[in-house]
C-alpha cells in the first residue's frame, strides 16, 4: 500500500517539475515532488531567463522552490524515483522511503530517460515522444525538458515544458480548456499571505 497518495507526482526537481508543481498545486490539484537535487541548474547562471537579469542557478532554485513551498506542494527533497508503474488508478512510484501514488505524473528528470522507458512510454530515436501537452503513449504521464528535446536544454523551455503538462492535466481535471490566468485583483488575494523571496 503507498505511503502517500496524491493527485499530480512529479519526479524532478528542475525549472520544468517545479514549474509543474506550481501550476497544479496552485490550481487545486494536490501535488507531491519528489527531488534528488541533481539538476543542471547548480551549474548555471542565467542571464537569458525572461523576467530575471541575472541570478545563480542555485539561488534561481531557492527562490523557486520558495514559491512552489508557498502554494503547499508536498515537495519531499533528496527523495529519489527508482521505479514506476502504471496501475488501474493511475501510477505507483517507488522511492528508498516507500511508495507514493497518483492519478497524473510528470516526469522531469533531465536526460535521464530511465523512468520513461521502465513505464513504456514510447521513444522517438533517443527522445521520449510527447505531443504539444508534453503527453507520453502512456496516458496521464508526461515528460519533460530534456528527455524531449535533444540539445534544447534551456531553464526556460524546460519550465515551459512543465506549465504545459499541468495545464493539460487541468484542462482534464475540469473538462475544459484550463488556462491559469491571474489579472492584478487576484494578486492580493494569491499573493498576499506570501513570503517569497523577491
Amino acid at each position: 500500500m503507498p505511503d502517500d497518495h496524491t493527485d499530480v507526482l512529479v519526479s524532478g526537481g528542475g525549472p520544468a517539475g517545479l514549474s509543474a508543481a506550481l501550476f497544479a498545486q496552485k490550481n487545486g490539484l494536490e501535488t507531491t515532488l519528489l527531488d534528488t537535487d541533481k539538476t543542471w541548474m547548480h551549474k548555471a547562471h542565467l542571464f537569458n531567463y525572461l523576467g530575471v537579469g541575472s541570478i545563480d542557478g542555485s539561488a534561481f532554485l531557492e527562490t523557486a522552490r520558495a514559491q512552489v513551498d508557498s502554494f503547499g506542494v508536498n515537495r519531499i527533497q533528496d527523495s529519489e524515483v527508482t521505479d514506476v508503474s502504471a496501475t488501474d488508478d493511475g501510477f505507483i512510484a517507488e522511492t528508498a522511503d516507500g511508495e507514493y501514488a497518483a492519478e497524473y505524473l510528470v516526469l522531469a528528470t533531465g536526460a535521464n530517460r530511465d523512468l520513461a522507458e521502465t513505464l513504456g512510454c514510447a521513444f522517438d530515436g533517443d527522445l521520449v515522444d510527447v505531443d504539444v501537452t508534453m503527453e507520453t503513449s502512456v496516458t496521464d504521464a508526461y515528460a519533460t525538458g530534456a528527455m524531449v528535446r535533444a540539445e534544447e536544454w534551456q531553464a526556460i523551455i524546460s519550465a515551459g515544458d512543465g506549465a504545459a503538462a499541468a495545464l493539460n492535466i487541468l484542462s482534464k481535471e475540469k473538462g475544459e480548456h484550463f488556462h491559469d490566468f491571474d489579472v492584478p485583483a487576484d494578486a492580493d488575494e494569491i499573493f498576499g499571505s506570501m513570503s517569497v523571496e523577491e
